[in-house]
């Protein structure tokens, strides 16, 4: 009997901690707290304080026309999809802290991995984005 290749690697994954191997550490973007690649991810309130500081500066990742609908205050919107986002992003300042959010934090996490391999090294993710933030009520400018 053939056994399939996934179910094998399955099985050397379940086995490889009872020989006393470590396990591979996997974190998902959006998970608060957990620091990704280059990044880390914070709930709204941690992203309000690093933001009420004055000297972080706000990036939104969504879409032109997603920006004009709604934003955070003083927020520099650069489209991560768009056809220059690094050319755009390389020319920012990357001794800043940048707190970095889009419509649900999976944009944002995407431009963060960007950002980092860039060289910038103090970037925030909004876990939940800019929907998390109007939903905890917190400040939006048209």
């Amino acid at each position: 009997m053939k056994v399939p290749r996934l179910v094998m690697f399955m099985g050397c994954l379940a086995v490889w901690p009872l020989l006393g191997a470590e396990q591979p550490h996997v974190s998902t973007p959006g998970t608060p707290g957990v620091k990704s690649e280059g990044f880390k991810t914070v709930g709204v309130e941690e992203f309000d304080k690093l933001r009420a500081e004055g000297h972080n500066p706000v990036l939104d990742v969504r879409t032109p026309a997603e920006f004009a609908k709604g934003h955070m205050p003083s927020a520099l919107n650069i489209d991560v999809n768009g056809p220059d986002f690094e050319k755009k992003v390389a020319a920012l300042d990357k001794s800043k802290t940048y707190l970095v959010n889009c419509a649900s934090g999976v944009r944002s996490a995407k431009a963060c991995g960007k950002m980092s391999h860039l060289d910038f090294r103090n970037l925030y993710n909004l876990q939940g984005g800019f929907r998390a933030w109007e939903k905890a009520g917190k400040p939006v400018e048209k």
